[in-house]
């Protein structure tokens, strides 16, 4: 399967002092003003939850490399058991703001990912990384890809064989549910899938509980280690550049704190910024997120695909230029509307939401681009895009820019809208 190509004019551009003004030329000193005068946070310590991932690294260096501090905050992370605990603790308010699911934060707002609640995209903390792994019971088979599996599946009882993601409404459900269809495999009607928190993925393939599951790294690099399991695609070859975890939080607390969500979201882009600018700072990052406190596992699962550098373990390797980003001149962070309005679709498509939403204006209710903008000029040099809409072309073919989500949604063959 090789990678969609990817038409977003990724260039059109305006710098972040032309949305706010003069103030842009004096970064230092609306640090400074922002950091002791009148916008200064209102909290001075910010709980932010994660979850055992390699992507979590912008919340993790954002403290331990002191990004906190230089915007008036100190950032405490905390290491969550699952995203339901995640959700949990973000909407009672024991955390103040979370590394956390696209989707996640989108069916929270709307009902279907637990009780409804406001909530608020600070930015986005990477793209691409997250992988579908199968088991090496089905490689024995002769299956390595989806098109092998439709094989097997076809021949077989509705919901013989069992998968696992990480959370209903989240990216990687909507990842495996585009891989399987894309396929022709239906995964409501054909396969059973079941929820499995990200640290546990590969124990429960180990027990024989799934043959395949969606997750984020080190966890697919983690199977091909034990002899478990193998690569049969990245997320990215599915969704070129997709957005995957945000800094999220409720609304109600951007209300209430907004000069600590643009410390935060500040300090946590800086991050973002310091891990992508270099191959040496990505492996710093490698070493600190294996330690205990972090992920608890070896930094060789986690190094070579930070950097780009693939092995599927049944033989093939690559050098991805779609691999883990986490800022890429601030291109990563914005919290685009449109990307938020695609999982709105698949959400349409998957039967999870039985009518078409409003998908513009839920997106920009979620998505915090005041405060992001004010983020960008407080850490400096970050440009924002001239639109909110960018445009993608996914695995399938299919063109999407936001800018008719209801007809997009409604032109999938395989679905569940009935």
């Amino acid at each position: 399967m090789s990678d969609s190509s990817y038409t977003f004019s990724r260039r059109r551009f305006l710098q972040a002092g032309a949305a706010l003004g003069g103030a842009m030329l004096l970064p230092g000193l609306m640090n400074s003003a922002w950091a002791a005068g009148s916008d200064a946070p209102e909290l001075t310590t910010v709980k932010v939850g994660f979850i055992p991932l390699t992507d979590c690294a912008p919340v993790v260096m954002a403290a331990l490399k002191g990004f906190d501090k230089k915007h008036g905050i100190t950032l405490v992370p905390s290491k969550e058991a699952s995203w339901a605990a995640v959700r949990d603790k973000l909407v009672s308010g024991e955390l103040d703001a979370a590394h956390v699911l696209y989707g996640l934060l989108y069916g929270l707002e709307l009902g279907i990912a637990g009780k409804k609640q406001a909530m608020a995209n600070l930015m986005t903390l990477n793209r691409n990384g997250q992988a579908i792994t199968l088991s090496t019971d089905l490689q024995e088979k002769g299956i390595t890809d989806a098109e092998g599996l439709k094989t097997l599946i076809a021949s077989a009882e509705p919901g013989a064989y069992t998968f696992a993601h990480t959370f209903p409404t989240g990216t990687h459900a909507m990842w495996l549910y585009y891989w399987l269809a894309s396929a022709g495999i239906h995964p409501f009607n054909d396969v059973r899938t079941v929820v499995v928190p990200p640290p546990q993925m590969v124990m429960n393939m180990r027990i024989g509980n799934m043959v395949g599951f969606c997750v984020g790294e080190p966890w697919n690099a983690r199977a091909i280690n034990d002899r478990i399991g193998f690569t049969a695609a990245t997320s990215q070859s599915i969704f070129p550049d997709h957005p995957e975890k945000v800094l999220g939080t409720r609304r109600l607390w951007v209300e209430q704190n907004p000069n600590t969500a643009r410390a935060l979201t500040a300090a946590v882009l800086e991050a973002a910024r310091w891990i992508d600018a270099s191959d040496d700072n990505r492996r710093e990052t490698a070493r600190v997120l294996a330690k205990r406190a972090y992920l608890n596992t070896k930094e060789q699962y986690l190094t070579p695909r930070m950097l780009g550098e693939y092995d599927n373990g049944i033989g093939k390797r690559w050098r991805d230029a779609h691999g883990m980003r986490f800022f890429a001149d601030g291109d990563v962070n914005y919290p685009w509307i449109s990307d938020g309005m695609w999982f709105l679709t698949q959400f349409r498509r998957w039967g999870l939401l039985k009518t078409d939403p409003d998908y513009r204006a839920v997106a920009q209710g979620i998505n915090r681009t005041d405060i992001y903008a004010q983020a960008a000029a407080a850490a400096g040099n970050v440009a924002l895009p001239a639109s909110p809409l960018r445009a993608s072309q996914l695995m399938d073919g299919s063109r999407w820019d936001g800018a008719n989500p209801a007809a997009y949604a409604a032109s999938f063959s395989l679905n569940r809208q009935g």
